[in-house]
């Protein structure tokens, strides 16, 4: 099956399923929708066993050539795997959580998810600048029909916010690819990854990308479009939006701004460490205060996704691989929490965290599950949340003491929202009559919520089967950028300069 186009077959199969969910009543859009879903979840399957972290660095490429500069050209390397997986592991649980949350419009529902898969896995294969950017923008479309049309009260101004804030920092991108082509000469994203860019022209080109990947992402202060699109989002939309579609910043650090910029990310390391630590610190406060379940995990998503550039920027590998398994960690924790919310919005049709309370009475499956994954959010040992933030905080710290401190108040703080959050909601006593009544987790929710769990604890247990597929392209981007990498605190305090643009500084990269 290697021999087949399977990138292109995992991106086109939810496009032509989309399609057909169109012309279908809902109950037929919903089946064709799992189906299709379930199908590229196969095929991801596929990709995982297939491929050879000792192989090449880009695998199952296919290439054809398009009108207009932009070429079909499409390829993996072990980052973009994971990431895929992710995705493809994801969207069939999207599915099963909309089964009975959404009655109205039901076919269109399930086109628009099926068109954001689409974009999502094309935005991870693409090997063309200008098909990766068509990808990219692309996955705003569904996201701000899901929560505009199928949203909370409020859907309107947070989907108009969601696309405002994420379109606007994009445009600059756009300038800058179009730049990078004819400076380079070429759209191929492999070969730009490998081309020098001037200094003068690095340090505009990766503010004009990190104006879109930091709202991505999301960092502080672009940030607060988050909170309202999880909010007004239904529960399925808020588990991709947290799951898969902030990952797109990430990468596109990965991909473009360390690769293609390196002796600028080196500069402006102080820059987004500052922000970072703002982000930790300041949206970890903000959690505490919250009233609202949904807008409490928003603003600890903000403050997880702050460990990533952390990771990113320390310029080793400790750093750069923890912060890979906390976007791995954070979408599937995540994902899982929203869904947790999920379930008991649609029994008492609240978010407020006042109205529940004492739910490991009558919901005894339902407050394991929720332990879980909130000991997962925490960063406890044996779960996802442990191995990345430690390795990313490793990382900070050989770079940065004052760093890695400030970074560590997050876990501290993430202790304190998540387990405030937990006895509220699961012990204690009921504090409405309806809550003490709910049934516990149906055998649909079971089966939603069951992979994440298994998949948390898999990572947490045995994270070497997610860092071998990354393992190799990390040292290809270490052996690009190392160059670059700026002087860590012991060799600070020993008075060592800033390795040269150009120069190998073997100390500061090892």
């Amino acid at each position: 099956m290697t021999d087949l186009p399977l990138l292109t077959i995992l991106i086109a199969l939810p496009l032509l399923a989309a399609f057909a969910c169109l012309f279908v009543s809902a109950g037929a859009a919903r089946w064709i929708a799992l189906a299709a879903t379930l199908a590229n979840l196969a095929i991801g399957i596929i990709l995982w066993i297939a491929y050879d972290p000792a192989g090449a660095q880009w695998q199952f490429v296919e290439s054809l050539a398009l009108r207009g500069g932009i070429a079909w050209v499409l390829g993996i390397d072990g980052i973009a795997l994971v990431l895929i997986l992710l995705s493809v592991f994801l969207m069939p649980i999207c599915i099963g959580a909309s089964w009975r949350a959404i009655d109205r419009r039901v076919p269109e529902y399930m086109a628009a998810f099926l068109l954001m898969e689409s974009l999502m896995l094309g935005v991870f294969a693409a090997q063309d600048l200008f098909l990766f950017y068509v990808f990219f923008e692309g996955g705003l479309i569904p996201m701000y029909m899901i929560i505009g049309i199928w949203g909370g009260a409020e859907r309107i101004k947070a989907s108009y916010k969601f696309f405002l804030y994420t379109l606007l920092g994009s445009v600059l991108m756009l300038i800058a690819m179009i730049y990078m082509v004819s400076e380079a000469g070429t759209t191929s994203i492999p070969a730009l990854m490998a081309h020098d860019f001037p200094m003068d022209a690095q340090k505009w080109l990766w503010l004009a990308f990190f104006a879109s990947f930091a709202v991505k992402m999301p960092m502080w202060p672009v940030h607060t479009w988050l909170p309202d699109a999880h909010v007004q989002a239904p529960t399925a939309g808020s588990v991709i939006l947290a799951g898969v579609l902030l990952k797109l910043g990430g990468y596109g650090f990965i991909r473009f701004s360390l690769p293609m910029f390196p002796e600028a990310s080196a500069m402006y390391v102080p820059l987004v460490f500052v922000l970072s630590g703002i982000a930790i610190v300041y949206t970890s406060l903000v959690a505490l205060v919250q009233r609202d379940m949904k807008k409490l995990i928003a603003y600890s998503s903000v403050a997880h996704m702050a460990f990533v550039t952390f990771g990113l920027f320390a310029f080793n590998r400790q750093g750069i691989e923890g912060a890979m398994i906390v976007m791995l960690s954070h979408g599937l924790v995540s994902g899982a929490l929203f869904l947790v919310v999920g379930v008991i919005y649609d029994r008492l049709h609240t978010r407020e965290i006042a109205a529940y309370g004492g739910l490991s009475n009558n919901m005894p499956g339902y407050a394991l599950l929720f332990m879980l994954f909130s000991m997962a959010a925490v960063g406890l040992p044996g779960t996802s949340g442990f191995v990345g933030e430690f390795l990313a905080l490793l990382g900070t710290y050989r770079v940065s003491s004052w760093a890695a401190i400030v970074a560590t108040t997050g876990i501290i703080l993430g202790a304190a929202y998540m387990l405030w959050l937990y006895w509220r909601i699961c012990f204690g006593v009921a504090r409405t009559p309806e809550a003490a009544v709910m049934r516990d987790l149906s055998s649909r929710e079971w089966l939603l919520l069951a992979p994440i769990a298994a998949g948390v604890l898999w990572m947490g247990i045995y994270p070497e089967s997610f860092l071998r597929p990354i393992r190799a392209d990390v040292g290809r981007l270490l052996e690009r950028v190392e160059r670059a990498a700026p002087p860590g605190d012991a060799q600070l305090a020993r008075g060592a300069a800033r390795p040269a643009a150009g120069t190998h500084a073997p100390e500061a990269a090892h």
